[in-house]
Formats: structure tokens, C-alpha cells, sequence
């Protein structure tokens, strides 16, 4: 046996108290463990479902950028339609603007011949 130096030594009935303690101590132990196992095993649950809506969002996610991949090309057919038009558009603007040109300095030419006249006549 070892060496208990100064300690005192127990009698039977100290032992069994400390022994009864003890078990004491470690069936709230016990308890509380199993009280958190609970809470964890709900837990868990709680984070399988949300997993399982989490797949299926991602499901549908990937879905609608599957949907966006297939829509691109067709937008990117549109938009060079777009710029054909608009290009047609200003060649027919840069045509009308050549066509109108001469004839608004033709006006601006008459309308001062014009004043100059009815300067002369008195007219104005």
C-alpha cells in the first residue's frame, strides 16, 4: 500500500458517503449528457431538413443558370440584329440629313433675298 502521509484514514460509513456522492455526481452527469444528446439528436434533424431544402434550391438554382446558358446565344442573335437595324437606321438619318442640307441653305438663301425686298419695298 502507498504512503497516505498526514491524511487521516476513513472509516466505513465516510467511504460509503463519498462513495454515494460520487454516484451521485455522476448520475446528474449522466442526466445531463443525455439531456444534451436530446438537444443534439433534434438538432440534427433540424439540419437534414434544412440540407434537403438546400438541395433542392440548388437544384432549381442550377436549373434557371441552365435555362440562362441556353437563353444567351439567342440574346447574343438579337442583339446583332439590334446593331443591323441601327446601323440601317443611321445610314437612312446620315441620307435624309445629306438630302436636307442643300435644300435648308436654298431656304435660308431665299428667305433673306426675301427680307431684302421687303426691306427695299418698305414692307416690314
Amino acid at each position: 500500500m502507498a504512503d497516505r502521509g498526514d491524511r487521516p484514514i476513513r472509516t466505513g460509513p465516510e467511504r460509503i458517503r463519498k462513495l454515494a456522492q460520487a454516484a451521485l455526481n455522476a448520475d446528474v452527469t449522466v442526466e445531463q449528457v443525455d439531456t444534451i444528446l436530446e438537444g443534439l439528436s433534434e438538432t440534427l434533424e433540424d439540419l437534414n431538413h434544412s440540407t434537403g431544402n438546400l438541395d433542392a434550391t440548388l437544384e432549381r438554382f442550377n436549373e434557371t443558370i441552365n435555362q440562362i446558358n441556353e437563353l444567351a446565344p439567342r440574346l447574343h442573335d438579337v442583339v446583332d440584329r439590334m446593331e443591323g437595324v441601327v446601323a440601317r437606321v443611321e445610314r437612312i438619318v446620315e441620307m435624309g440629313e445629306s438630302v436636307i442640307s442643300p435644300l435648308a441653305a436654298t431656304e435660308q438663301v431665299v428667305r433673306g433675298a426675301i427680307d431684302r425686298v421687303r426691306r427695299t419695298a418698305g414692307l416690314q
